[in-house]
C-alpha cells in the first residue's frame, strides 16, 4: 500500500508563502488525478486544487492566481505552492491521490495564517 506523506505546513505572516509536499512511498507512474484538500475547523474539507493525470489544473475560485499545483514524477511528490495567504487559508491541508480509481490519503499538515 502506497502512504503519501505532507510536509512544509507552518505558521506564517499574511501575504507570505508556503510550499507544500505530498511525498508518496513509492513510484506511481500514472495516477487519475491528485488533490490538495483543507480543512478548517469546524468546517468540511474542501477541494482547493487537482491536477489530472494528463496534467490538466483545477482550482478553487478563492485561490486562484494564488496557489499552484504540480507533480514530479520522478520524485513521486506533488506540490502546492501558495503566494499571498490570507488569514482564511488557515486549515490543515491533505494530500490525495486516486490511482486505477482507488483513493489514497495523507495525514495532513497543518497552515496557520496571522491576520
Amino acid at each position: 500500500q502506497v502512504q503519501l506523506v505532507e510536509s512544509g505546513g507552518d505558521a506564517v505572516q499574511a501575504g507570505g508563502s508556503l510550499r507544500l509536499s505530498c511525498a508518496a512511498s513509492r513510484s506511481i507512474p500514472s495516477i487519475d488525478e491528485a488533490n490538495w484538500y483543507r480543512q478548517a475547523p469546524g468546517q468540511q474539507r474542501e477541494l482547493v486544487a487537482q491536477i489530472t493525470g494528463s496534467g490538466n489544473t483545477y482550482y478553487k475560485d478563492s485561490v486562484k492566481g494564488r496557489f499552484t499545483i504540480s507533480r514530479v514524477t520522478a520524485k513521486n511528490t506533488i506540490y502546492l505552492q501558495m503566494n499571498n495567504l490570507k488569514y482564511e487559508d488557515t486549515a490543515v491541508y491533505y494530500c490525495n491521490v486516486v490511482v486505477d480509481y482507488n483513493s489514497l490519503w495523507g495525514r495532513g499538515t497543518q497552515v496557520i495564517v496571522g491576520s
